[in-house]
């Protein structure tokens, strides 16, 4: 029989849980996520996973236009594409998303002699005004820069839609274009370090110079014969956070590990000492079901070998959640804050909404910011005919064009409507910042 404060303390906590729930803190069984809007006081209260996620939403993506590849229509006409209007912009602000990921070209050249690309600027420029009018916070990315082009992502498609006199990878062999990566963001913090919807800089779309020159994809392998070198990330880019430092002390850093900023090699990033940094991945894993094509053999869950001994293995939530945990004891380790900036598979796997559900609410867990790729344009030359992963064209591969609704679609959708914090009501000063003083954990 219980006493009677025991009696008392059961009242109180039934009253303060019913309080919680009439308040929207409560998600879900076992989930509590507290009022956050009112907390933030500047940039980095975005990324506290004390108190987070704050930032639920997608990346959009636009990369440097070739005519001579893509014809004068299927990327739209100008200098980047595919071309995004605010009505796309709109769109995602309205089914709940407060968070654009802008995987965008860098401003420099590729090419020596490393210049600013007035162009590159314009187009940037013009999204951060549509994000702006959508009332969404924003991440500015760039996949290429100095010694970095666009087509270190499409190795496998040499031959194909483009030749090898395409690819530039002499960021990793060229000290001159890794330190024109230190100008230009230099630059580039300088130009948006007092924007109030830029929350973030990630500093280089999944470096990947260990696939690019040596076909390695132990961290291990890489590691033993690289570390420290010019193919080595970690003491690339310390020199870029530098850079930024000195003409924006504020702004938030994302820095992602090398082969693609996959989990595996997370714990091979060596931290940097500035408090405002961080540590993402991008969470495609296990590839052979993110990225199946028909015939659609793999299902979740379901069984797979998902350790490459040759043998099926359970593939699940527990899974899952045993994957995930490398990112949550990377951040306890290291007394750091992370993210997922990119996850997600093609539309028409077999229990991709299971998927993508016990996905999203693990990151919710460990009180991570995600953004899920991709939230493609609706240009209609390039939506018709790249669509793998656009979730609103429905489960059949065969489809291109939006569905009304489908299960992949409203899981999304409603982890995003949990979003609070806007530009608009969250309270963010530019300029105004306070000490971090990391906490125990």
């Amino acid at each position: 029989m219980l006493s009677l404060n025991q009696n008392i303390k059961s009242v109180c906590l039934l009253i303060s849980l019913v309080c919680l729930f009439v308040n929207g803190e409560i998600d879900g069984p076992g989930h509590i996520f507290p009022e956050k809007t009112s907390q933030i006081a500047e940039k980095m209260d975005l990324w506290d996973l004390r108190t987070g996620p704050h930032l639920r939403g997608a990346n959009i993506y636009q990369r440097r236009v070739y005519i001579e590849l893509d014809g004068s229509n299927f990327a739209g006409s100008g200098p980047v594409g595919p071309p995004y209007s605010q009505e796309d912009l709109n769109r995602l602000a309205s089914v709940g998303a407060n968070y654009v990921n802008i995987s965008h070209p860098g401003l420099f050249t590729e090419t020596s002699p490393y210049i600013l690309d007035e162009d590159i600027q314009s187009n940037l420029d013009n999204l951060l005004d549509m994000i702006t009018k959508a009332d969404m916070f924003a991440v500015i990315c760039f996949r290429t820069g100095p010694g970095r082009s666009e087509f270190t992502f499409h190795q496998d498609d040499i031959g194909t839609w483009f030749n090898a006199s395409y690819l530039n990878d002499t960021v990793w062999r060229n000290q001159g274009a890794q330190d024109a990566w230190v100008d230009m963001w230099r630059y580039t913090a300088s130009r948006y370090k007092h924007n109030p919807i830029v929350v973030g800089y990630d500093l280089m779309v999944e470096p990947n110079a260990n696939d690019t020159f040596f076909d390695l994809w132990e961290p291990e392998d890489f590691y033993i014969s690289y570390s420290g070198s010019s193919y080595d990330w970690n003491p690339f880019f310390p020199k870029i956070i530098t850079g930024i430092r000195a003409v924006d002390p504020d702004t938030p850093i994302l820095v992602g590990g090398m082969s693609y900023s996959s989990v595996e090699w997370m714990p091979y990033i060596q931290t940097a000492s500035d408090t405002r940094t961080v540590y993402l991945v991008h969470q495609y894993a296990p590839f052979d079901y993110t990225h199946q094509e028909p015939p659609l053999k793999i299902t979740y869950p379901g069984m797979l070998d998902t350790d490459w001994d040759g043998q099926p293995d359970p593939f699940n939530c527990s899974w899952l959640r045993s994957l995930l945990s490398q990112i949550s004891q990377f951040a306890s380790f290291h007394n750091v804050s992370t993210a997922v900036n990119e996850f997600g598979l093609m539309r028409w796997q077999p229990g991709a909404a299971q998927f993508m559900q016990d996905q999203m609410d693990i990151l919710e867990e460990f009180g991570m910011n995600h953004a899920l790729w991709i939230w493609e344009t609706s240009w209609p030359p390039y939506a018709q005919d790249v669509d793998a992963f656009n979730f609103r064209h429905g489960p059949n591969p065969n489809n291109h064009s939006e569905v009304d609704s489908s299960q992949l679609m409203n899981v999304i959708y409603s982890c995003w409507q949990r979003n609070t914090a806007r530009p608009s009501n969250s309270g963010i000063v530019p300029g105004k910042t306070k000490k971090i003083v990391k906490p125990r954990r």
